[in-house]
């Protein structure tokens, strides 16, 4: 009988960079260059995913959710660290055309026509992102940001805040409760693993 997720053994044959534990990659998911994506422990990731690493490659913590339909594209670094989570259809971009109108755009143009311009994008512990925002190259959320729903996030979210509109803007603080909660799961669940 086939599960939903690829076993270990299917996840080394894939071919990823390396993974943890108990990852959880849907079947029905879209992986590029595998070679260049790193899984901690703890990291399920729905159907209809699509995780095409770039140069920089893709690389998330420990207890790491990626819903269905969530797109992680491009040339820069893409990184989501412990606890992070992205709600479904949320489009994470490390590299973008250049729209102007002085270059052509698109990946059946040759380089030397084109303009990309590639950022590294990282997402820090306990982020997490509303269905459908759309992250632009570059962006770097803080530890604990939470973004609101089919927000546009670009540029830098500051710790423990919640963003949200487009472009992003921070509306309010958020609790950090979840840091206690972090601490007791790790001690109950988790003894060999030390917080980061």
């Amino acid at each position: 009988m086939t599960t939903s997720f690829y076993s270990d053994s299917e996840l080394r044959e894939l071919g990823l960079g390396d993974f943890g534990e108990r990852v959880r990659l849907s079947r029905k998911s879209s992986v590029y260059a595998p070679e260049r994506i790193h899984l901690g422990s703890d990291v399920r990731i729905d159907d209809f995913c699509v995780l095409a690493a770039g140069e920089g490659g893709i690389a998330t913590g420990d207890f790491v959710h990626i819903a269905v339909q969530c797109s992680l594209i491009g040339g820069g670094r893409i990184s989501l660290a412990d606890f992070s989570g992205l709600s479904s259809r949320v489009s994470i971009y490390s590299s973008s055309d250049d729209y102007s109108g002085e270059a052509l755009t698109n990946p059946t143009v040759p380089d030397a026509y084109k303009r990309v311009m590639c950022a590294n994008v990282h997402l820090g512990k306990h982020v997490v992102v509303g269905s459908g925002s759309v992250i632009l190259p570059g962006a770097y959320l803080e530890d604990g940001v939470a973004v609101g729903a089919l927000s546009l996030v670009k540029g830098r979210c500051e710790s423990f805040g919640v963003y949200a509109g487009q472009p992003a803007r921070r509306i309010r603080e958020r609790s950090q409760e979840l840091l206690a909660q972090e601490a007791r799961l790790l001690k109950d669940t988790r003894t060999d693993i030390e917080p980061r």
